[in-house]
């Protein structure tokens, strides 16, 4: 049986029990109980009912329609994941109805819409209802019709947690409660409920790998004035861990408790719409004022130490050795005329970066786009759908790597064969690009998305542009995507999400033609003083990925003497952090690809 007939019987099977239950529409999120990003295979239930395998999508059912919604990053990928299931690609952009908006303009009074409460944000939960406010539509949030017909849905993870080794730990358990609790205050709140696993990892210094690439557990944690508890599977963790919580002041319950717990707290409730699920809270007491605000926990784990930075520092020294073995490998490979694959592209960096110490795993999916597939944004190469990398054209190769002293995230490009001078112009408009938010100074508290515009100007002056956004936060030996900074032009500005000092931030441009090639360049930049006037505090980026630009992609020409500067300065520190940590092949290899422009 094919996939795309899986798929069909699996939306006859949803909407056969949405009519004996009165529902009239379905939405099936990208979600988990904690709004991750990366989801346990328990909760892929968007990816069970609809085929598409994206981070970002919503399905929504009817009995006469089926459509997702996604993002641009995934508008090349979803039409061939869709196909023949009858499931419609509906574009997420300025100017086309939500999937909310869609429901209460197709839906008659009375309708019924479910939604499982368990992985509802409190958010998305206010802007259902007030889409559906005025048109008599029921919104259904203790239903949870996947249950009922995937039969063979994964149980929850149960793998061990640990700590994050001393050495690489700058605040305590207690230290951090306190500052928490400091924020609360300021907030007046009694209590806090945290359900973000990230939040939780940081602020009990305890990794896991619950979920694939991030080093977190599943758990929820709730902070009271004195007291703490947090909810986890209780065989997950040792006696060791136990008794270290305990000492912290932080008690354990089972995992499921959390709900019975919500249901006792009195006074005031903080809690993070974005990031905590209606389902989380459904016996909290009616006289509970709910305090809706970021986690204070977000704030405090964006901002690195400097303690924190020199470890990163050193992992990204680690990961630059592993590169230039990677990259000196892969093309004697390729110029051997020996087989590979995007696949293995994805073997080669584990191997490479395994030899390094601390490493602990991928910290996301290698997208190795060799061709058009590297105008798919979010590509990934499967068993059933690769390319051999032969003849000419550009791959991208975009990866990155836990370790327990940092999270690494790098874009570069490669190529096979000739390369035209329309790839190379391509490829030297992102680097404009890149360069032009590297050098970028900024006064402390600016928000991140504007600067957006910084980088994104060398590609309008062009008549180019790219659909995502220019960077993200990034985790210390945690999630790569980490809030609350992210910058590009599409993110609200709020009073949260502005640069400050030790924040750990993505620089990545991209230019994408659908079926010829696409690029993206891809370092990762920490927030330093850049000095202070009459007119405040100033910051800049300082680079911490070290990893050459293939020159040989480029068109120096394009550049101006200071983009052409910057170019040599970064490769000359690129050659003096990382010669003494290569040898042979790779040594040649960084040499040469670090000469000077």
């Amino acid at each position: 049986m094919s996939y795309s007939t899986q798929i069909r019987e699996r939306l006859t099977a949803a909407r056969a029990l949405m009519a004996k239950q009165g529902v009239d529409a379905l939405i099936v999120p990208s979600a988990d109980p904690h709004m991750s990003e990366y989801l346990p295979n328990f909760w892929q239930g968007r990816e069970w009912l609809s085929g598409f395998t994206g981070s970002v999508g919503t399905l929504v059912v009817t009995q006469d329609y089926a459509g997702l919604w996604t993002d641009s990053r995934y508008w090349v990928q979803a039409p061939i994941q869709l196909a023949d299931t009858g499931i419609e690609l509906q574009k997420m952009q300025i100017g086309r109805p939500t999937f909310a908006k869609f429901l209460a303009e197709h839906l008659t009074a009375g309708n019924k819409v479910a939604i499982d409460g368990a992985v509802l944000s409190l958010n998305e939960y206010d802007t259902l209802t007030a889409a559906f406010a005025g048109k008599d539509i029921e919104l259904v949030t203790d239903l949870d019709l996947l249950a009922q017909i995937w039969q063979d849905r994964p149980t929850l993870p149960a793998e061990p947690i640990y700590a994050h080794p001393a050495q690489f730990v700058d605040t305590s358990i207690a230290q951090k409660l306190a500052q928490v609790r400091d924020m609360m205050a300021e907030q007046g709140a009694d209590y806090h409920l945290i359900s973000s696993l990230d939040d939780i990892a940081w602020l009990t210094n305890l990794r896991g790998s619950d979920v694939d690439y991030n080093p977190v557990f599943l758990a929820h944690l709730l902070i009271g004035k004195q007291t703490a508890t947090l909810f986890v599977a209780k065989h997950k963790l040792n006696d060791e861990l136990t008794t270290a919580l305990s000492q912290a002041g932080i008690e354990v319950s089972d995992y499921e408790a959390v709900h019975q717990a919500v249901g006792q707290v009195g006074g005031s409730l903080l809690i993070d719409p974005m990031r905590a699920a209606v389902g989380t809270i459904g016996q909290l007491s009616a006289q509970v004022q709910l305090i809706k605000a970021i986690n204070p926990s977000t704030l405090l784990k964006a901002i690195k130490s400097d303690a924190d930075i020199e470890h990163v520092r050193e992992a990204m020294r680690q990961d630059g050795a592993a590169l230039c073995e990677f990259f000196v490998a892969f093309e004697n490979k390729v110029n051997a005329g020996e087989a590979v694959s995007e696949l293995d592209i994805a073997d080669m960096l584990i191997e490479a970066r395994s030899r390094q110490p601390h490493y602990v795993s991928p910290s996301f999916d290698t997208i190795a786009g060799f061709r058009g597939n590297g105008a798919i944004v979010h590509y990934k190469a499967t068993e059933d759908s690769y390319s051999q990398i032969e003849g000419d054209g550009l791959i991208l190769i975009d990866s990155g790597a836990q370790y327990h002293n940092g999270t690494t995230d790098i874009t570069r490009m490669a190529s096979v064969g000739n390369i035209s001078d329309d790839e190379k112009k391509d490829v030297t408009y992102v680097l404009k690009a890149h360069i032009a938010l590297a050098t970028a100074h900024f006064p402390v508290n600016f928000s991140s998305g504007a600067l957006d515009v910084l980088t994104r100007n060398q590609m309008w002056q062009q008549g180019l542009d790219y659909g995502h956004g220019t960077g993200h936060g990034v985790g210390y030996f945690m999630n790569v995507h980490e809030g609350p900074q992210v910058i590009s032009i599409n993110a609200p500005a709020s009073p949260e999400r502005v640069m400050k000092k030790g924040m750990i931030t993505t620089n990545e441009p991209g230019l994408y033609r659908e079926g010829k090639w696409g690029i993206r360049l891809e370092n990762c930049l920490v927030n330093v003083p850049a000095g202070s006037s009459e007119f405040g505090e100033f910051l800049k980026f300082d680079e911490l990925t070290l990893c050459p630009f293939d020159t040989r992609l480029i068109l120096p020409e394009l550049l101006t003497a200071e983009e052409k500067a910057w170019l040599n300065a970064y490769h000359q520190r690129v050659h003096d952090e990382l010669i003494g940590r290569v040898e042979g092949d790779a040594k040649a290899w960084l040499i040469e690809r670090t000469q000077p422009v």
